[in-house]
């Protein structure tokens, strides 16, 4: 007799084969809500349907935090999640981990997901964000082979430097191979050697730009050895690419301006610069002439020739002086001479005697200078200007001279 199997075995065996099942385990489903039901437990309970059939959905409680609207019966919306068994009632339903709105909603809340994600993972963080050199001798471009994003790029590169060598990667912007043709063109210009690169595209809606919000593209700019400027659509466009490359431009036509510089502006700098260069040189090289010239002077008076000549002078100074010194001295000397030999004069005893005065001595040579010193009959001696006379003494007299009050 042939295996016969319980209701709960053959439950069980559906079970595993869909656990087994890859793809089952997780997957995205777009329908429309129906019979949407918000169970007190904090489950949601609702049937996905569009035209050829329906499939059971739920997401429990624990997963509502990601839910970032209220669900209603008719919206259109994208499940992400697992299809399971459940072996008691032996049907099989979709629980549902996230619930996106389909359509421009759902792409907006695959973008912050991804976004998230990423920036948790560093690849946005600034410190991983590489310069753009300044003067570039080769420019990458990864973009589409036709339109305007990549014309713009090449007239505004070649009107600023004509001489950056420009090198297109041809690649496929939009739809399902986009993003791994991106990815390719990044990888072969880093290989190249390019200086700096620039990633984007013309404008569009964004499933049009989606190819740039893959993790793929931004995981091969993060990677790139080489800077990456992104130019995705206009200005106010945003993709993932823009926040994981090195710098954003809001247009492909400003991404060329970022990375060429203009040669123009860069020659009339260098040519400020070198006049500047020039002037100060000059000013450099006239303030050590001068310097030099002060320094000749300097060597000239501290030269020992100029020292010796300037002793020389010095002794010839002092020399005339000292001799001046001593001519006013000499005549000082001279003066003082004569004012003493006319005094000598006044005093000279022959003087005296010219004038009639005589000088009186004792026998013994003692002047006389009082009567009291002689006698009587005394000899004394007396002395005139030419000669000598002996006298004796017959009479002396003793004179009182009056005082003049």
């Amino acid at each position: 007799m042939k295996n016969v199997y319980t209701v709960a075995q053959v439950n069980a065996y559906i079970r595993n084969m869909f656990t087994q099942d890859f793809m089952l385990q997780s997957l995205l489903v777009k329908g429309e809500v129906s019979n949407c039901k918000y169970h007190s437990s904090g489950h949601i309970y609702f049937t996905l349907k569009d035209p050829r059939g329906t499939i059971a959905c739920v997401m429990f409680a624990g997963n509502r935090g990601g839910l970032k609207f209220h669900m209603r019966e008719g919206q259109q919306v994208v499940v992400a999640g697992t299809v399971d068994v459940y072996e008691r009632d032996g049907r099989y339903q979709l629980y549902a981990r996230e619930i996106f709105l389909d359509g421009a909603g759902f792409l907006y809340e695959r973008f912050e997901q991804l976004k998230r994600e990423l920036a948790e993972r560093g690849l946005f963080a600034p410190e991983y964000k590489q310069p753009i050199p300044p003067y570039i001798k080769t420019l990458g471009v990864v973009t589409a082979p036709t339109g305007a994003a990549v014309r713009d790029i090449i007239n505004i590169a070649t009107r600023r430097n004509p001489y950056v060598q420009i090198i297109l990667y041809p690649a496929i912007v939009q739809g399902e191979q986009a993003p791994a043709s991106i990815v390719n063109g990044i990888r072969a210009l880093e290989q190249l050697g390019v200086d700096v690169m620039i990633v984007g595209r013309g404008g569009g809606s964004i499933e049009d730009l989606w190819a740039f919000n893959e993790e793929i593209v931004a995981q091969a700019i993060f990677d790139c050895s080489v800077p990456i400027i992104s130019a995705v659509g206009h200005e106010t466009d945003t993709t993932i690419a823009d926040y994981a490359a090195d710098l954003r431009a809001p247009t492909p036509s400003a991404a060329a301006e970022l990375a060429v510089y203009e040669y123009a502006q860069l020659q009339a700098q260098l040519w400020d610069m070198a006049e500047q260069l020039t002037h100060r040189m000059r000013m450099h090289v006239e303030r050590n002439r001068s310097r030099l010239r002060n320094y000749q002077i300097s060597m000239q008076y501290l030269s020992p020739a100029s020292q010796i000549r300037e002793k020389r002078y010095d002794l010839v100074k002092l020399e005339d002086k000292l001799r001046s010194e001593m001519d006013r001295k000499l005549e000082g000397n001279r003066h003082q001479l004569s004012l003493y030999i006319e005094k000598l004069r006044g005093l000279s005893p022959l003087a005296k005697l010219n004038q009639g005065f005589s000088h009186v001595s004792d026998q013994d040579g003692k002047t006389v200078t009082d009567v009291n010193m002689v006698e009587t009959g005394d000899l004394l001696f007396l002395h005139v200007k030419n000669g000598q006379i002996q006298a004796r003494v017959e009479k002396k007299e003793a004179w009182q001279w009056q005082k003049e009050n």
